[in-house]
């Protein structure tokens, strides 16, 4: 009855998790403050010594750390992976979890000399995808040896494809604010081309050329220097 109540006690703990995970698809935080939610939250469910969650460069093709619960300075400061290096690297390649009994004892994982002085054991790495495709991985470390049932698998897996999802979320909202902004400054940089056109008889190269000047000279952006001029001329026109 006792093994029945702490089940329970364990799935309801897990599905906490993952109902923590997903309301941040719909919070305000911040990317780096939501990958923090995701290990800490990982972490909890699978009573985890450290936590990483590494994502994919796509220009260097290397597994990065951006988050983790560890307060270890070797760990945090480690340096990236190719991605189909290590066990990480193997998994973000596969798109596919894998658990490692005792990485002390297996050829492919990097960082032993990390592992040995922080006494981590056994390890389960599993994929962050989205469309089907791996955007980093989510990495659980124990103390001890440990054999992940595919129950712990399965969790942790769902934990981390809705991690997936709030990360592809927020990246598409920052690239979709950015592209705003450059939008809305190339508005304000054609208006006030125009207006110098206008009043200093000026052709469109040289009156983009005065406005770039002004930003270099004032170590201003072109924005700023654009609706400087617009403003002048609105309170001329008053």
């Amino acid at each position: 009855m006792a093994g029945k109540s702490k089940k329970i006690s364990l799935h309801a703990k897990q599905l906490e998790a993952i109902s923590k995970v997903s309301r941040t698809i719909t919070s305000n935080l911040y990317l780096e403050d939501i990958l923090k939610l995701i290990v800490t939250v990982a972490a909890e469910v699978t009573n985890s010594k450290i936590c990483s969650l590494m994502l994919i460069d796509e220009k260097t093709k290397e597994l990065v750390l951006k988050a983790t619960q560890s307060m270890s300075e070797a760990y945090n400061k480690k340096p990236p992976l190719k991605v189909g290096e290590g066990i990480a690297g193997m998994v973000a390649l596969k798109n596919k979890p894998l658990a490692v009994y005792d990485i002390s004892n297996e050829p492919e994982y990097r960082y032993k000399d990390i592992a040995k002085k922080e006494g981590l054991r056994s390890l389960l790495s599993v994929p962050l995808a989205v469309k089907g495709k791996a955007i980093g991985v989510l990495n659980n470390y124990t103390s001890r040896p440990h054999n992940f049932s595919e129950e712990e698998i399965t969790v942790l897996s769902t934990v981390a494809n809705q991690a997936a999802i709030v990360i592809e979320n927020a990246e598409l909202i920052v690239k979709t604010k950015v592209v705003q902004g450059e939008l809305e400054a190339r508005k304000v940089i054609e208006k006030a081309k125009g207006i110098l056109m206008k009043e200093q008889k000026l052709s469109e190269d040289e009156a983009f050329r005065k406005i770039q000047k002004q930003s270099m000279d004032l170590r201003k952006s072109m924005r700023e220097i654009a609706e400087a001029i617009i403003l002048i001329d609105n309170m001329k026109k008053k």
